[in-house]
């Protein structure tokens, strides 16, 4: 598996200082996952991240063949309340 960085999301890291570690391990470990609401191509995964005083970390992604491309990447301030 490849990720695969859009111009926005590699954008979003970096005014974020959001590592390429932590995405991955969003994608492949989260937390909790859900549809996004507004594409239904599009995955939302979360997953708090501890090295960032365990702020949760949102992920938008899709799957291309057995790549994966992520779309956008935000920490996700209402996240955590309801977090299992």
């Amino acid at each position: 598996m490849a990720l695969i960085f859009t111009a926005h999301a590699s954008h979003r890291m970096t005014l974020r200082a959001i590592t390429e570690a932590w995405v991955a391990a969003t994608i492949e470990q989260p937390e909790l996952t859900s549809p996004d609401p507004r594409d239904s191509a599009l995955t939302r995964a979360w997953r708090r991240i501890p090295e960032h005083d365990g702020r949760v970390l949102r992920v938008v992604f899709r799957r291309d063949g057995s790549d994966i491309v992520v779309v956008s990447t935000v920490f996700d301030r209402g996240a955590r309340q309801w977090l299992p």
